[in-house]
């Protein structure tokens, strides 16, 4: 099975892109939402649907989901979806949202 973006990945990428504008503590002032996109842009959702404060698994699109545990919860999703940011209508990579705070 492919887990190519499960929590263990977005723990990693946080860590690469820690203390930048990368990571939603780097962001969240610039008005930055976690997002994600595959066939559209989803911002990041809490189990009952409110937006996240970070990127959590739990909202995102069935269609987007490749396996689940017993109990409902996202253990991973497609290789092609993009943990980024959402702002303004316009989805940013993580290097992108970077880039963009330090401007």
């Amino acid at each position: 099975m492919n887990r190519s973006l499960a929590s263990k990945c977005l723990r990693k990428e946080n860590l690469a892109y820690g203390g930048t504008g990368g990571v939603s503590a780097g962001n969240r002032e610039f008005a930055f939402i976690p997002a994600f996109c595959e066939t559209g842009v989803e911002p990041s959702r809490l189990a009952d649907g409110r937006l996240a404060s970070m990127h959590l698994l739990a909202g995102l699109p069935a269609e987007w989901v490749v396996a689940r545990a017993e109990d409902n919860t996202v253990l991973a999703i497609k290789a092609t979806v993009i943990a980024g940011f959402l702002r303004t209508g316009v989805f940013y990579t993580r290097a992108q949202a970077a880039q963009a705070v330090l401007h």
